[in-house]
């Protein structure tokens, strides 16, 4: 396994897995969004977040995010299914070896239709603090349903943390309801970092 020194040098090398894997580039807006909307560039954060040393980096650098918020004292990790889950996963191994246990947790897009038909699967609870994660943020959209859904099964959302902010104001439909949002990267940082490797 590879050693980084810092976490500058991993969110290097996390920059170029994203570029490798993740990101796609058209000079025509070729890309449908969940929103509807054309992009001439996307994101599928899956390639990553599964990948043995994009998940490495991912649950290290999130869960140092996480615990930059002195305030986010909280007992779980999760969101909207399918796209948080690797990651809230890698958070949740990441804390588990520091010392730090988080319950990873996640949000059903609908409830299952046998046994305890549960919206939020995981070892989280009615009254307990969690953050919602997020693979990419456009308008908000998926994060505020994961949020609304996870307050009405009774969690209390300190905050959401973000891998990529597509930087199309998400960021601020989030905070609008009143939820801090951290993210650890932003269109312009990995759109800059796709023209310095040309």
């Amino acid at each position: 396994m590879k050693r980084y020194r810092s976490a500058a040098s991993m969110k290097k090398r996390l920059i170029e897995i994203i570029l490798e894997r993740t990101f796609k580039f058209s000079e025509k807006p070729t890309f449908k969004l969940a929103s509807g909307n054309m992009s001439s560039y996307y994101f599928n954060c899956k390639p990553t977040t599964l990948n043995p040393e994009g998940m490495y980096l991912v649950g290290a650098l999130m869960y140092d995010l996480i615990r930059s918020r002195k305030s986010w004292k909280v007992k779980g990790i999760g969101g909207l299914t399918l796209g948080a889950d690797p990651i809230s996963n890698a958070i949740a191994y990441t804390s588990y070896r520091k010392d730090d246990p988080l319950e990873s947790f996640v949000v059903r897009k609908e409830p299952k239709k046998h046994g305890t038909m549960l919206w939020v699967e995981g070892n989280v609870t009615k009254g307990d603090k969690v953050i919602i994660v997020e693979d990419v943020v456009t308008t908000g959209g998926s994060t505020i349903k994961a949020i609304d859904r996870a307050k009405k099964c009774g969690l209390k959302v300190l905050g959401v943390v973000v891998l990529i902010d597509r930087q199309e104001g998400g960021r601020e439909a989030i905070r609008k309801k009143g939820v801090p949002v951290q993210v650890l990267f932003t269109r312009e940082e990995i759109m800059a970092a796709h023209k310095a490797s040309k």
